[in-house]
């Protein structure tokens, strides 16, 4: 059974090269130390083999196997077990419940001083040693019926005891790490620090009824037989750092290649994954009976032979994993074979398995999945736009990786002609692509992922079409501008040649949809759109070239071509407003919004403009005036235009203006307004007040008129409408009932005595009454105010007497033994000025000084 191969079973030592012709030898015991295997035997035979790796022609792993020399204990008992001390180069044997030392070399025995060890059950040996000596091996024994450990050190020369630790039990295996002792005890597992004397209990295991396993895994961290058929890791503390794995309740063996736990039970070596306690393979094998692992190599032994588990390269394994489609366990195994690879090898490997995973996964529409393992694998993106045909550009420098990380020949072979997995896999590109382009990831092929972008865009219809070609983007010209007219998207063409500098072809392109020669319905208001690209366009022949186009299609529109741009006056460069009044005065209608754009909008100070555009708004109302199927609104709209230009311009020719309409007794307001520019105001208020006989006109006109002037100015003219509505001598006399109401409503802009005067005696007074009261409430504030400010005045100047006097003071007394206190030279004259306080200074001094100023005295001396 395989769900991955890791380990191949490769013969080590056969059978004749241990027992020749005997057949009751087996074997009992294994030691492996570098390329030297050593054999113990039932025979008490202890056999030194040399194991050299080669490759066969097949690529695989073997052995050469020589051995080297067997040698005889004499002790006629098995050999029970075997420990290398290669610092010492000796072998630490165990036989006939005594521990002896032979040399590794010749398999003598070594006469050793101190401590006998005898009645030894099992021992082991301390990999992780704490007494810091190089020249010798630290080792636990464990003595029958004594419910005690032995630590002790083997030297070159002698064996020494340090310490006996009681247990609560007779132990029957063991383990060493450092102080710490892992033990199965007759009904339990334990583990015990001898340095500290504590312990911790870990879980029940019956010894008589199946042979425990203690096998120390790592630093601190071994590996237990559990009931129930578990292996079980547990560390210093009593905590398991891993998950259980399930194997065979009749485990009689166990070892530990990481990240691999493997088992021998009575008819298989079977191999579990540490990462997720899966069983991963299983082999056949019987009569087994011996699993150890050697500095990383696992040797397996029946009765009468010897084979190594060539663990396979982890890489391959996780190939076999990728090609099996098993992406989560081909990533739990990359990340653990970190530990036993080189790192920057490493990073390589796992990049490199993630893309994998993540094509693994994009073929499974598993876009999310795919997405991040592209993303965290640093994917070159165009492997994955190679897969869809024809998006990368013609000038793509891109070859495909080596080896291969799919096996996709393209999209169609993906999708096998399913039209709706095709759609699926465009839009997840359209996705990452767009994620790609705003990240780091597309550095050096931009052109590569924007172009295939605007053909995914272009052909799928997608909305961000326009937002690609309206930014900075790197779309290559010569594949895009086919792809965009077979597709039929003229208007996003025409971006496309804006972008690359051809706007005259854009401005061509755009021309044909609008006239129909084209169809694009991308933008309903393309007409609109070309105009205000024009308004902004800073090539002016193009400008010139297709303002008539756009004139002939809507004059109103067409003449933002002009209005939106700066002119020249205001940004150099730009189209002078005079050459652009030339041109458009066969476009009337654009004409005169041309020019309200400069006089009303951008408020541009010539006579010619304002006089133009005044002239064209007369004849616009003489020519409604004379069209018999001309409206009143249309009539009174244009002349609230004209009325409107005359009263706030200043700078039109109001002669030629009048001239235009003397004729028109329908334009009476319009000439009273242009009489009031020449100041004729007498003649204004004549034809408001006798000829249009509008008295609220002319009160209007007068406040208007006066607007920008003085108070005085004001109510001259004021006077002067008063004087019209008195005068007796006009047709129809004088109009009493509108000076009346002139005076009542606008009592506080006229002279009261020069009105009294004015007014004909037989008027009473009650019908003055509004006007006399204001008048007289405006005599009396006016008298009322003048007071206040005398009486200001006059506070202010007796705080400044008042303030003269303080500075003033005493007598300053100065002569020519006494010094300025800023140059501390003596006075040679009276005249001196003062610091707060009284100090007499030269006035020069304190000039210079800029100190606060205080008035000057004449000192007394």
């Amino acid at each position: 059974i395989m769900s991955v191969k890791a380990f191949e079973l490769v013969p080590a030592v056969e059978r004749e090269q241990v027992m020749g012709e005997k057949v009751r030898i087996n074997i009992e015991c294994i030691e492996c130390c570098g390329k030297h295997l050593y054999l113990g035997t039932n025979d008490c035979f202890i056999h030194h083999f040399l194991l050299e790796e080669h490759t066969t022609a097949k690529g695989k792993l073997a052995y050469n196997v020589q051995k080297l020399l067997h040698k005889y204990l004499g002790l006629k008992k098995p050999v029970a077990e075997l420990k290398a001390a290669s610092a010492l180069e000796r072998l630490i044997v165990l036989c006939d419940s005594s521990i002896t030392v032979v040399d590794m070399v010749t398999l003598e025995p070594v006469p050793t001083g101190g401590t006998k060890l005898k009645g030894v059950t099992a021992f082991c040996i301390n990999e992780n040693p704490v007494t810091g000596d190089a020249f010798c091996v630290e080792m636990a024994v464990v003595l029958a019926r004594r419910r005690a450990v032995q630590i002790c050190t083997v030297h070159e020369d002698r064996v020494q005891m340090l310490k006996e630790v009681t247990t609560p039990e007779q132990p029957c295996a063991l383990s060493l790490d450092g102080y710490n002792i892992c033990l199965a005890l007759s009904t339990q597992y334990m583990i015990l620090n001898y340095s500290t004397g504590t312990s911790q209990d870990l879980f029940p295991y019956d010894c008589e009824e199946r042979k425990p396993i203690v096998k120390r895994i790592g630093r601190e961290e071994f590996l237990l037989a559990a009931p129930g058929g578990l292996g079980m890791f547990a560390n210093a503390e009593g905590i398991s750092q891993h998950a259980p794995v399930s194997w065979s309740e009749s485990v009689i063996a166990a070892a530990v290649c990481f990240p691999y736990v493997v088992a021998l039970d009575e008819g298989f070596v079977t191999v579990h994954s540490m990462l997720d306690q899966q069983l991963k393979q299983t082999l056949s094998f019987r009569d087994g009976h011996l699993l150890q692992d050697f500095e990383g190599k696992v040797v397996l032994a029946s009765s009468k032979a010897v084979y190594i588990l060539v663990p396979l390269p982890l890489e391959r394994q996780i190939q076999d994993l990728l090609a099996s489609h098993r992406v989560e366990e081909a990533l739990t195994l990359t990340e653990a074979a970190q530990r036993n690879i080189p790192k920057e090898k490493y990073q390589i490997l796992h990049k490199r398995i993630l893309q994998q995973a993540g094509f693994i996964q994009f073929g499974q529409l598993q876009f999310l999945e795919a997405k991040e393992h592209f993303r965290k694998g640093q994917l070159d993106v165009r492997e994955l736009i190679a897969l869809y045909p024809l998006l990368l550009p013609a000038s793509s420098s891109f070859t495909r990786c080596h080896p291969p990380l799919h096996e996709f020949a393209d999209l169609n072979h993906l999708t096998q002609g399913d039209q709706e997995k095709v759609q699926r896999f465009k839009r997840f590109l359209i996705s990452y692509l767009h994620e790609v382009r705003s990240s780091d990831s597309a550095n050096g092929f931009h052109e590569d992922v924007d172009t295939a972008l605007l053909k995914l865009y272009a052909e799928t219809g997608h909305e961000s079409l326009l937002d690609l070609l309206a930014s900075d983007n790197a779309c290559v010209l010569a594949d895009s501008a086919p792809w965009l007219e077979k597709h039929h998207k003229y208007f996003a063409l025409g971006l496309l040649y804006h972008y690359n500098g051809q706007d005259s072809a854009a401005l061509q392109m755009w021309v044909k949809i609008v006239n129909g020669d084209l169809q694009d319905s991308t933008r309903p208001d393309l007409f609109e759109y070309v105009v205000d690209f024009l308004s902004f366009c800073s090539n002016l022949d193009l400008v010139w070239r297709h303002a008539d186009w756009a004139l002939q299609k809507d004059q109103k529109i067409g003449v933002q071509i002009f209005t939106k741009r700066f002119t020249s006056e205001e940004k150099t460069g730009q189209l002078n407003p005079d050459d652009v009044i030339t041109y458009l005065q066969n476009h009337s209608q654009a004409l005169l919004l041309y020019l309200e754009h400069l006089v009303l909008e951008k408020r541009l100070q010539k006579e010619k403009y304002h006089t133009h555009l005044a002239v064209l708004y007369a004849e616009r109302v003489l020519g409604l005036i004379s069209r018999p199927s001309a409206t009143d609104d249309q009539l009174s709209a244009a002349r609230q235009k004209l009325q409107r230009l005359l009263k706030e311009s200043n700078l039109y020719r109001v002669q030629l203006l009048l001239g235009k309409i003397q004729d028109s007794e329908l334009l009476l307001l319009e000439r009273a307004t242009l009489h009031g520019k020449s100041e004729e105001h007498d003649k204004a208020l004549h034809i408001l007040v006798h000829q249009l006989k509008d008295s609220a006109a002319a009160e209007e006109y007068c406040s208007w008129a006066s607007a920008t002037h003085d108070q005085f100015y004001r109510q001259n003219l004021f006077h002067q409408l008063l004087s019209v509505y008195l005068d007796p001598d006009v047709p129809g006399g004088a109009q009493t009932v509108a000076a009346v109401d002139l005076l009542n409503r606008n009592a506080d802009v006229f002279d009261a005595v020069r009105v009294l005067k004015l007014l004909p005696e037989e008027w009473s007074l009650p019908l003055l009454r509004p006007f006399l009261c204001g008048a007289l409430r405006a005599s009396v504030h006016a008298r009322c105010t003048s007071q206040v400010a005398v009486g200001l005045a006059r506070a202010q100047n007796l705080q400044l007497q008042h303030d003269r006097l303080k500075y003033r003071g005493g007598p300053i007394l100065v002569s020519e033994k006494k010094g300025c206190q800023l140059c501390h030279n003596t006075f040679s004259e009276p005249d001196c000025a003062c610091l707060p306080g009284g100090t007499p200074v030269h006035i020069h001094c304190w000039t210079n000084a800029g100190v606060a100023p205080v008035p000057h005295t004449r000192g007394e001396g």
